[in-house]
């Protein structure tokens, strides 16, 4: 029986496994350069949920459908009339349509506890910054441009911009990107702290899987699990860190698959973890 992940349809995602243990989330609206709708948050937070439930699917690629871009923010064509008059008719619309839209996506991202990767050609600008911005890796194309137009027509870095920002670059930096609506080509965006390595066009798609696969072979509890005590670092004390790892070794130590990563080091051999 296939995973609840590969089975579902959504209308504005392709979802797929293109290696073992890799899933991926494809943007499907390349006509609106991957702009987000309500509909499209919807079917983004079932997607991640569907793979955050799948302890056979270890890392997850974010991507956009296309050349063009990997995701250009919200759509501003209004192209869901009936849910904008519905948001517009409601004294708290606007602030309910983005918790329970983007923000709620950006959040299902950063709370996940394996890991992900935006793979971005094209545009990654405004919300589609952020939302790249809430995986843990970003490989972007050399001919990819990144930033925040969204002061340009008077919106803001609503999505969690306004926080993914500054602790991926500075604040002052951030600032300037925001403030001045600036886009920056991907070894620019690199240099700056927004993206993690630049990679040929041509060579895009497979360096990501080749990194996914890496990751999808090592061994899921302690993955997992450096990432929620890394990612709780930066909250903590150095106290309550070292806390989170005396419990967390609890999990990892007495596992089978530390007993199998000993065993593949003494007999030279590569270790098959299976995440128990």
């Amino acid at each position: 029986m296939k995973p609840i992940f590969l089975t579902k349809v959504y209308q504005s995602l392709i979802c797929d496994a293109p290696a073992p243990g890799v899933a991926r989330i494809t943007l499907n609206r390349p006509g609106q350069m991957n702009a987000y709708s309500f509909g499209m948050t919807k079917d983004l937070q079932g997607a991640i949920a569907a793979f955050a439930a799948d302890d056979d699917l270890r890392v997850l690629i974010l991507t956009g459908a296309g050349e063009r871009a990997f995701c250009t923010g919200g759509d501003l064509s209004g192209s869901e009339p009936e849910h904008s008059k519905l948001v517009s008719s409601q004294p708290m619309g606007h602030g309910r349509e983005m918790r329970e839209g983007m923000q709620a996506v950006v959040s299902a991202l950063q709370k996940l506890d394996k890991p992900s990767l935006a793979m971005v050609r094209g545009y990654a600008v405004a919300g589609g910054l952020a939302l790249a911005l809430a995986c843990d890796f970003r490989f972007a194309a050399a001919s990819a441009k990144l930033g925040d137009t969204s002061n340009k027509v008077g919106l803001l870095p609503d999505e969690g911009g306004a926080w993914l920002f500054p602790r991926a670059m500075g604040l002052d930096r951030a600032l300037k990107m925001s403030l001045l609506s600036e886009i920056y080509p991907a070894d620019e965006a690199m240099r700056l702290g927004l993206v993690t390595e630049v990679v040929e066009d041509a060579a895009l798609e497979e360096r990501c899987l080749e990194f996914c696969r890496q990751l999808a072979a090592k061994a899921p509890l302690a993955v997992r699990l450096t990432k929620m005590m890394m990612g709780r670092a930066g909250q903590i004390s150095l106290e309550a860190s070292l806390v989170d790892a005396q419990m967390a070794v609890m999990i990892t130590n007495p596992s089978q698959d530390v007993r199998e990563g000993v065993r593949a080091f003494f007999e030279k051999r590569p270790p098959r973890f299976e995440g128990r």
